[in-house]
């Protein structure tokens, strides 16, 4: 809990802030969080849907992003409720982009309308950006070393704790299978009684 705090306080007013709090409260993948779009949230009836993701790999020594409508199982698209905390920074984000937007006129990239995460130039915000920019976040604010897919732990002890049986941790997460869920919990459990 204290480390989580002082990971927040350090990643508040930067570019991560928000790709961070997704990660440790929705326990979103790094792929999910890229891949969310705008018609992913419904601000009426205050829910978030992971349905698409962004991921990148190297072709011919380059970068290649690699969008895909259909998270890869059943069980990875699945809808969350919204709460009113990202509910107000997600709005927050819109008016931003919108402002980006006008600002830059015709040099704004559209490639990426409808994504969440784009820098101001309308630019999609890249897997590597996410990870390098943690390691370096934690590592100028000499907080332990983790990688950013840990924090998808955080979220899941945080339900734990509440009391969040696992099968809805299970959903919660999007694991296609049960045993992901419970070697999750074990770490988790031991961990504690450590």
């Amino acid at each position: 809990g204290e480390e989580m705090n002082a990971l927040f306080a350090a990643a508040k007013g930067t570019k991560l802030e928000l790709i961070v709090m997704l990660a440790a409260f929705y326990g979103l993948r790094r792929s999910e969080i890229l891949g969310l779009k705008w018609n992913a949230i419904d601000f009426t009836g205050n829910t978030l849907t992971i349905r698409h993701t962004v991921t990148s790999c190297h072709l011919d020594g380059k970068q290649v992003l690699i969008a895909s409508d259909r998270t890869k199982t059943k069980s990875r698209m699945r809808t969350l409720p919204l709460v009113s905390e990202f509910r107000n920074r997600l709005l927050e984000r819109k008016d931003s982009e919108a402002r980006n937007r006008k600002m830059c006129g015709k040099s704004y990239n559209m490639d990426y309308a409808g994504y969440i995460f784009v820098d101001e130039m309308g630019n999609l915000i890249k897997p590597g950006y996410i990870t390098d920019g943690f390691a370096r976040l934690l590592r100028d604010n000499h907080l332990r070393r983790i990688r950013f897919h840990d924090l998808r732990h955080s979220c899941a002890s945080l339900l734990l704790t509440g009391g969040v049986p696992m099968k809805q941790i299970q959903e919660w997460l999007g694991h296609s299978d049960f045993s992901t869920t419970a070697n999750i919990y074990a770490h988790l459990d031991f961990s504690s009684k450590i």
